[in-house]
């Protein structure tokens, strides 16, 4: 073989071998969770759900109270209205719209309680979520680690880019101090 055909082919050879290498190694290492499996599997956010229930349910035991106290006053005036003055009947009409309004006033109050712990619960959690498929992601040599939600936004992943379970599984066992 002639040297300049030898040379052709080494130059040939060289970069086949360096696009191989290129193509190999720059490969973009990229997967994704589905996160709606990944916020209701946390073992954090099934604890925090309960505890936000538990509040609940006392806030709910609350307002119960307040409008059984409600309905209370308005039975015994019913009961006791043809006996009483004029005075008496205003005296107790005025009692049972104070009562009203204040059975009003604490639900608004409580539905705004409700809606800001939720939140601030949700965002505490997804912190913890988002601090941990960082960490995942840093670990397991990740580019990039989509989230999906129930709505879309990955239309097609080949088989094995869905990294939910193993994220979930790695997310609980810190969580459990593990």
């Amino acid at each position: 073989m002639s040297k300049s055909i030898q040379l052709v082919l080494f130059g040939l050879l060289f970069l086949a071998t360096a696009t191989l290498y290129y193509f190999h190694f720059s490969q973009q290492k990229v997967a994704y969770v589905d996160s709606a499996k990944l916020i209701n599997g946390y073992q954090g956010m099934v604890e925090a759900r309960k505890e936000f229930q538990q509040k609940s349910s006392v806030w709910k035991a609350n307002i119960d109270t307040l409008a059984q106290e409600v309905q209370s006053a308005i039975q015994d005036y019913e009961r006791e209205s043809a006996g009483m003055t004029a005075r008496e009947k205003e005296l107790s009409k005025e009692l049972i719209r104070t009562k009203q309004k204040q059975l009003s006033d604490y639900q608004r109050a409580m539905n705004e309680k409700a809606g800001q712990e939720d939140a601030q619960m949700t965002a505490q959690v997804l912190d913890q979520v988002n601090a941990y498929i960082q960490q995942y992601g840093k670990e397991h040599g990740y580019r990039i680690i989509l989230a999906a939600t129930e709505y879309g936004n990955i239309a097609y992943a080949e088989e094995g880019l869905d990294i939910t379970a193993q994220v979930l599984e790695g997310l609980n066992k810190s969580y459990a101090g593990q």
